[in-house]
């Protein structure tokens, strides 16, 4: 792989506003209308939501993820996709670089809507 330059800066109050948390993948689905996408629901201690990833294609066996904890921005706004409404997204890592991505997890088991950064 041969990296991309790196971003332009931002500065730490901006950074600050990403919610980035650790959840567990209880459950990953079909979702119908689409060849990339599953829904992950996904357990937040005091909540859970329906994440749409991109993973379909990716993986062997989506459902492989199941049980894992994993990161995820949450303080996006609601989008609908394929016909559905993704509440978050999947922070993996690789995607944007063309190789096949991987999860972006804790070293060790942690909380359920414990906070990155």
């Amino acid at each position: 792989m041969n990296p991309v330059p790196i971003k332009a800066q931002i500065s730490y109050e901006e950074f600050e506003k990403i919610d980035i948390r650790v959840g567990t993948i209880v459950l990953v689905s079909e979702v119908k209308n689409s060849k990339k996408l599953m829904r992950l629901t996904v357990d937040f201690g005091n909540h859970r939501r329906s994440i749409l990833a991109g993973i379909k294609q990716e993986r062997d066996n989506p459902k492989e993820i199941e049980g894992r904890q994993a990161l995820f921005v949450l303080n996006l706004p609601d989008r609908k996709m394929a016909g559905e409404v993704s509440q978050g997204m999947l922070f993996d890592i690789g995607y944007a670089d063309g190789i096949v991505p991987c999860l972006a997890v804790p070293e060790n088991p942690i909380p359920n809507g414990a906070r990155a950064g």
